[in-house]
């Protein structure tokens, strides 16, 4: 029974009586699973053997078993973090940006993380969603043919049965337009017994079809887990990784790069860690950015460049991922030499060309009709400089632009410039709970303490 996925999820652990058999509880986990409000909690059988038993710092442990802290309300915190809801034009798709979207086809998962940042629903079944509202969702996206990129999620997705899962790539793959089609799964980690052979070919027959699994530490990586990624890797399906940066569990660079290494070599490319979102109930996982630059530039160089996330903060409130990495451009000539800082903090100067002229932005009359326009780069501020993306405001005013923020900014304050403007002729920036406006792709270099 124990390779079975199926008996997996029926003998799922969610109690203090199932957990306390395995493993000895803390007061405070004990308030946490006996809590009235708390987010669902269930465990794999799997995954929760992985427990250490006494170690109440266990990085398995921690992401799965709630603390009696967890309901505690911080600054900043949202139901919604990202916004979704707003933007949904059917129930349960999220279009966001401007040529894929986000299918959420269940609310069920494996296992339930404690940091999920849709705990407003996942874990709910009372909330109708998913299948109930596929034929929707096509219709949306059949009449919008700007759409070429569709991630189907949940809850997860490879919950469900290869009946349903098998149906809804067949009618995706109907429409001509649909280009890719991604799955983002913690299967993989939480029950890979659910990857069998049978799956796998399945999911090889609707090619280009990518999978992100989500993993956080090493130690998810075992024996079990190396078979299921080796099977969707022989299905040809490219493999990438999403993870959360967590205070306690991940944060740090040792902890980073030997998850990396683990899996590159089982043929999946780290792609994102995500600073963890402002979502009710993950106060105590969040971490500061500069932390999460810290480790981004020590991997940057001390390991394969394949094999270092992008760094990314998915903005409050809607505005998309925002890329956050080290700044590595010390200083610009007039004569065109550019100073850079090299991975181990030494220096190289680069000489641009001085005869360089910017090329069109490259549309044509041929565009994917309905696609939305992203507003022009930003502008070659000494040299082909960009604004740094993470930045320092003082109050109010941006130290060079030619305007005042539409609403005052906090001093001393991180802020973080979003893909396109919210408002025709502006640019967006977003505070960790606070949005502002600042003038159109103008840097926004203040005055506080830099980064590392």
């Amino acid at each position: 029974d124990w390779q079975d996925w199926r008996w997996q999820l029926k003998n799922r652990l969610n109690s203090v009586a199932d957990l306390e058999a395995i493993i000895d509880l803390s007061p405070e986990e004990r308030e946490g699973l006996s809590a009235p409000s708390h987010f669902r909690v269930d465990v794999t059988p799997y995954f929760a053997q992985l427990i250490h038993p006494t170690d109440l710092n266990c990085p398995i442990r921690r992401q799965v078993i709630p603390l009696g802290h967890e309901l505690q309300s911080f600054d900043g915190s949202m139901v919604d973090s990202l916004g979704e809801e707003a933007q949904s034009p059917v129930p349960d798709l999220v279009h966001r940006y401007p040529d894929r979207v986000l299918m959420i086809v269940t609310t069920h998962c494996a296992s339930y993380c404690r940091y999920c940042t849709r705990s407003r629903i996942v874990g709910d079944f009372h909330h109708v969603s998913g299948l109930n509202h596929l034929e929707a969702q096509l219709n949306y996206l059949r009449t919008h043919p700007e759409i070429r990129d569709v991630l189907i999620s949940g809850g997860d997705p490879l919950t469900l049965s290869d009946a349903a899962l098998g149906h809804l790539l067949k009618e995706l793959r109907a429409i001509e337009h649909i280009e890719i089609i991604r799955i983002g799964s913690r299967v993989p980690i939480f029950l890979p017994q659910r990857i069998t052979p049978e799956l796998c070919e399945l999911l090889r027959q609707f090619h280009p079809l990518w999978i992100n699994i989500h993993t956080n530490h090493p130690r998810e990586i075992t024996d079990t887990v190396a078979v299921a990624l080796a099977r969707l890797a022989d299905a040809g399906i490219p493999l990438g990784n999403q993870s959360v940066l967590l205070a306690g569990i991940n944060d740090t660079v040792e902890v980073q790069r030997q998850l990396v290494h683990a899996l590159v070599k089982h043929r999946v490319r780290p792609y994102y860690l995500y600073q963890c979102d402002l979502v009710e109930g993950a106060g105590h996982f969040r971490t500061s950015i500069a932390k999460g630059v810290e480790i981004i530039s020590k991997l940057q160089g001390y390991t394969s460049g394949y094999a270092v996330p992008k760094y990314v903060v998915d903005a409050p409130g809607g505005g998309g991922k925002v890329v956050v990495a080290p700044s590595t451009i010390l200083g610009q000539s007039p004569d065109h030499h550019v100073v850079l800082q090299t991975y181990d903090g030494g220096t190289a100067i680069y000489q641009e060309p001085a005869d360089y002229s910017q090329p069109s932005d490259g549309l044509t009359k041929d565009a994917a009709p309905g696609a939305d326009t992203a507003p022009p780069p930003p502008s070659d501020h000494g040299g082909g400089r960009s604004p740094d993306p993470l930045v320092n405001l003082g109050s109010g005013q941006c130290c060079q632009s030619t305007r005042p923020a539409a609403a005052p900014l906090k001093a001393d304050h991180r802020y973080l410039r979003t893909r396109k403007p919210r408002h025709p002729g502006w640019s967006a920036v977003h505070h960790l709970g606070v949005s502002a406006r600042v003038s159109d792709w103008e840097p926004c270099l203040g005055s506080g303490n830099p980064l590392p």
